[in-house]
């Protein structure tokens, strides 16, 4: 398809599912979009929205296909060392309690496995405010389930007996943290955060975001942060200097930014 077409379907998208394309990476966009028509068998994509017209669920794939849920719990497990070993420390140590945001959090396994480090360091006063923009990821991650054995492959089994019940579908956080977790829908492209955070973690997200969008995502994110919190972003994605100044961020360690000022008029 041209570029103009593109733009049509792109239009027709934002339409019917709220989620725009224009953010994203337009080549990964178009290859996602090119392989998604030629597997729903429509001719083209007039005839497709056509289909989606007139079937809710088929909408409701298209919605899920286009927010990418790959995720685990504890990914990238010496990266959840480092959280739990040097970072949150001396979070807690500051602020006797620690309030988190799990920004982009697909299913559930990234803020449940907050929650279990929490539990863990035996933390009394903690909270996850966890989002994204899928409805159908935020079922399955309010119901603390199911999860497979591969979810929590980076789980010691004796932890996987005290956070999980085993039921016939699969696994499912037990109330004990679930009553930590609060998930909600949030567009991070749109909405804005009503909280201050100590930690906001949003792994593995922006990497699919054009830089315009992936710069206005962490000023959502900065701004969430308290003075001193910390963001917690994936292994590949590294923040410029320059916009790491504009924002008031710190690089601490791989992954880690520490927030020392409020964010900078010419970052907005």
């Amino acid at each position: 398809m041209s570029d103009r077409q593109y733009q049509w379907v792109y239009r027709k998208i934002k339409e019917t599912t709220g989620i725009d394309l224009s953010a994203y990476k337009s080549q990964q966009a178009h290859r996602r979009l090119d392989f998604y028509l030629r597997r729903s068998g429509a001719k083209s994509w007039a005839e497709y929205f056509r289909r989606v017209e007139q079937n809710p669920q088929e909408l409701q794939a298209l919605r899920n296909y286009l927010t990418i849920n790959v995720s685990c719990f504890f990914r990238d497990p010496h990266k959840f060392r480092q959280l739990q070993e040097r970072i949150l420390p001396r979070l807690v140590q500051s602020n006797g309690r620690l309030d988190m945001w799990s920004a982009g959090c697909s299913y559930g396994a990234e803020a449940y496995t907050l929650a279990i480090i929490a539990d863990m360091m035996g933390i009394r006063y903690y909270r996850v405010w966890a989002t994204d923009i899928d409805q159908g990821a935020l079922a399955r991650a309010r119901a603390g389930g199911p999860y497979t054995r591969e979810d929590v492959k980076n789980i010691a089994p004796p932890l996987v007996t005290k956070y999980f019940d085993r039921r016939e579908d699969g696994l499912y956080v037990k109330p004990m943290l679930r009553r930590h977790v609060a998930f909600e829908e949030f567009n991070l492209l749109e909405d804005e955060a009503r909280s201050q955070f100590d930690l906001v973690v949003c792994r593995n997200v922006i990497i699919y975001f054009s830089d315009e969008a992936k710069r206005k995502v962490l000023i959502t994110l900065t701004r969430a942060l308290r003075p001193g919190g910390v963001l917690f972003l994936g292994g590949t994605e590294v923040i410029p200097s320059a916009l790491a100044r504009a924002l008031g961020l710190r690089p601490l360690e791989i992954s880690f930014y520490g927030k020392v000022a409020h964010v900078m008029e010419s970052a907005a």
